[in-house]
């Protein structure tokens, strides 16, 4: 790990051979990716040592989250997003981006949405704080 002023840069070399960086700043703050990496509206996923971060640019401010659905496990990336609501696409459950609040669990109904939340009740998806730092994003995990 190499310091340098507010950050702690630290080179890791993954099983694959793949090298993470990462730079984490004196507030916990993790560098995940650049302004430009995203157009208004859109999301992507970001891999952070092993997590997968959705990270999401909707009217110029930045949203993150965990990219994993907390119903089924389906990326999140492969789903909608309308302004800041996320929707999961294989069970229709719907999130907000702001708060990680359960909009929708799923779209089921009757005996089937009623078993379902007997067996995964609705949890929130987990958010990150982010900062814009320059060109960076910033993250905190």
């Amino acid at each position: 790990m190499v310091k340098s002023g507010d950050w702690n840069l630290s080179v890791s070399v993954e099983s694959k051979g793949e090298e993470t960086i990462s730079a984490i700043n004196s507030t916990g703050f993790v560098q995940i990716a650049k302004v430009g990496d995203l157009q208004n509206g859109t999301m992507k996923q970001f891999t952070l040592g092993s997590r997968e971060i959705l990270v999401a640019r909707i009217r110029d401010k930045y949203y993150a989250a965990d990219n994993i659905c907390p119903h089924m496990g389906e990326k999140l990336t492969n789903g909608r997003l309308e302004g800041t609501v996320l929707t999961c696409m294989r069970n229709d459950s719907k999130f907000d981006l702001v708060d990680g609040r359960v909009i929708r669990w799923t779209d089921w109904t009757g005996i089937r949405a009623s078993v379902s939340k007997l067996f995964r009740p609705p949890r929130p998806l987990i958010t990150y704080p982010v900062e814009i730092e320059g060109d960076n994003i910033l993250v905190q995990i």
